[in-house]
């Protein structure tokens, strides 16, 4: 029954995505069944369930596979992230109970994280949660296990219900934010650079002053040099070119989150996703993931967007009917300097 629709949605939008079928029926039958699986899957029908190292073997296999923004290494790295300190929490379908559809991984801190490894590397404090260390919880990953669930809804109420469920577990937690991938931040960075190359023959992204700078670091063209370096993750091994590129990527990264749009919203699709839930985009983070992954998607930035329980429904309300974002000092200072230095 569910299970074969969801399958079927699933490779529906493979074929989509490869190009093997399309046309004006392929899409009404995707709307048709994206719209019976999210009457299927409101919130009425889904249990939220906790994972701990004794929830089932099987539970706890599934949510290792499917993490799909840091992924697990082994098996004590999965325990790490259901022990002390941690919370993981699941949606399951009443009819397919114990089967997760999203995860949520939180973290429980001191204070805003701003470094994703300081979360998934290293070890918490102690074996025993002390109540009096905690007074942040940061949700640092959030998967769906289901392909065939896309755009459905489940990720937005899981986010809410974890929230209420932490309220709950600590009636003295007031702070709650995520720590987030920025995907496609390279990606844009690069074809702007393509661009701009062969528009102006010249680099507008960057002051006289930093392209002068990266030139004698790189020792060559500002513009060929620079694009090399991004392609290769190799730019984090130099100190120098790590600390000549942090203003100018910080003010472009906090255009690119806050400045590029899709249809009058955020282009990226985190920025997008948590600024529907009512989340203030907070803060920029660099050097935040200094993995490789996160070097590639997103020059090691990270973001921080913070939920303020009692603003979470106007903030989203806001962006959601007049495409309001709203942002920090620190966000929004870093998009005045973009206006100023840089040129698109």
């Amino acid at each position: 029954g569910v299970r074969f629709l969801v399958r079927l949605r699933a490779d529906l939008l493979e074929a989509q995505a490869l190009k093997l079928v399309e046309g004006p029926h392929v899409r009404e039958m995707n709307g048709v069944l994206k719209g019976m699986l999210s009457e299927w899957f409101s919130s009425g029908f889904l249990n939220l369930e906790r994972v701990t190292w004794h929830s089932p073997c099987e539970v706890l296999q599934k949510i290792s596979e499917s993490e799909a923004v840091h992924p697990v290494k082994n098996w004590m790295d999965m325990k790490r992230r259901v022990g002390p300190y941690r919370r993981c929490y699941f949606f399951s379908h009443c009819a397919t109970p114990e089967e997760p559809l999203v995860v949520l991984h939180v973290a429980l801190t001191g204070e805003i994280s701003s470094n994703i490894q300081a979360i998934v590397k290293e070890c918490p404090p102690s074996e025993t949660e002390e109540r009096s260390e905690i007074s942040a919880a940061i949700f640092y990953s959030i998967s769906l296990t289901q392909p065939g669930l896309q755009g459905v809804e489940l990720g937005t109420v899981l986010v809410k219900r974890v929230l209420k469920e932490l309220q709950k577990e600590f009636p003295h937690l007031g702070t709650f934010s995520s720590l987030s991938p920025i995907p496609g931040f390279t990606k844009w960075l690069l074809g702007l650079l393509s661009s701009q190359a062969k528009e102006h023959g010249r680099n507008e992204l960057f002051t006289d002053s930093e392209c002068q700078e990266i030139s004698e670091i790189t020792g060559g063209p500002m513009n060929e040099t620079l694009k090399a370096f991004l392609s290769s993750s190799e730019w984090v091994k130099s100190e120098k070119l790590v600390q000549a590129l942090q203003a100018p990527l910080m003010r472009l990264c906090a255009w690119y989150l806050y400045g590029e749009k899709h249809r009058g919203f955020a282009l990226n699709p985190v920025a997008n996703f948590h600024l529907q839930n009512g989340a203030v985009m907070w803060r920029i983070n660099w050097m935040a993931d200094a993995s490789l992954k996160g070097i590639a998607s997103s020059c090691g930035l990270m973001a921080n967007y913070r939920y303020y329980p009692g603003e979470t429904a106007t903030n989203s309300t806001s962006y959601l009917c007049s495409k309001n974002i709203k942002a920090s000092k620190q966000v929004l200072s870093l998009v005045a300097q973009f206006q100023k230095n840089s040129k698109l």
